[in-house]
């Protein structure tokens, strides 16, 4: 697993296939903003509450891991075609060539997106990610797998 802090600028991390042509500004449907997860064929970005410094961990599996859902706040699941076998993981205003890549199987991937710590980063706001007690916390795990649609398997609500 590697830890990374990037800068959710937007509001969003994006983990694309390095070269991606995709437009992810397309992509933000208003059921993508529910999801906290636009997808396009090789690139998706992930929606934060914050606009300001996230942890991100990245994962890469043999295959798909346990359901530990139970312990995260939005959890969804996307695939990516990944041709050049590099996957991306950067802030969306990162400059790319600068941003970290991480050797992958060429072909399509399937990725879980997992985050916790919203409630805090919310309620912290552009101050959330000076603690980490308050910063916004994102797991990416990819492994092989064939196609298949987007699937949200836990949803989540900023506070009232």
């Amino acid at each position: 697993m590697t830890e990374l802090t990037l800068f959710a600028d937007y509001h969003q991390i994006h983990v694309l296939d390095d070269g991606s042509q995709t437009d992810l500004g397309d992509e933000w449907t208003t059921e993508a903003l529910d999801d906290h997860l636009a997808v396009g064929p090789d690139a998706v970005a992930v929606g934060t509450t914050v606009n300001v410094n996230v942890a991100v961990s990245v994962e890469l599996l043999a295959g798909p891991p346990p359901d530990d859902s139970i312990d995260f706040d939005p959890v969804a699941e996307a695939s990516i075609r990944c041709s050049s076998g590099q996957l991306v993981v950067m802030g969306c205003t990162d400059f790319e060539p600068d941003a970290r890549r991480f050797p992958v199987a060429s072909g399509w991937l399937r990725m879980r997106v997992s985050q916790s710590n919203l409630d805090r980063a919310y309620r912290a706001g552009v101050d959330s990610d000076e603690d980490p007690q308050t910063m916004e916390r994102l797991r990416i795990q990819a492994w092989p797998a064939a196609a298949a649609p987007a699937v949200v398997s836990k949803r989540w609500r900023p506070p009232t």
